[in-house]
């Protein structure tokens, strides 16, 4: 099974979406800044997973969720502020 995550930001509201076959390792390496592309920008919370079969089927939706329509439904649900922008610093874990 593989889990599409989407993390905020206790910072700034930042969003960050990714996949992994471990949530908690991957929450806890991203808050101890083992991830280029969210280091610094920690403590990080988890606010949403979706379970997929495949690699294959979570890489899909990690894509569409990165998309501009997924991107403003994030934005919609879960920014607190809403100048707050997931954007293009969503984007995959190294």
């Amino acid at each position: 099974m593989w889990t599409v995550y989407v993390l905020r930001s206790h910072k700034n509201g930042w969003l960050y979406i990714g996949l992994t076959n471990d949530v908690a390792r991957r929450l806890r390496e991203h808050n101890r800044g083992y991830n280029r592309s969210t280091r610094g920008k920690g403590p990080f919370e988890l606010i949403r997973t979706e379970i997929l079969p495949t690699r294959a089927q979570a890489r899909a939706r990690e894509k569409q969720l990165k998309s501009g329509s997924g991107r403003e439904m994030l934005n919609r649900e879960y920014t607190r502020d809403r100048s707050l922008r997931a954007g293009p610093a969503c984007h995959s874990p190294a």
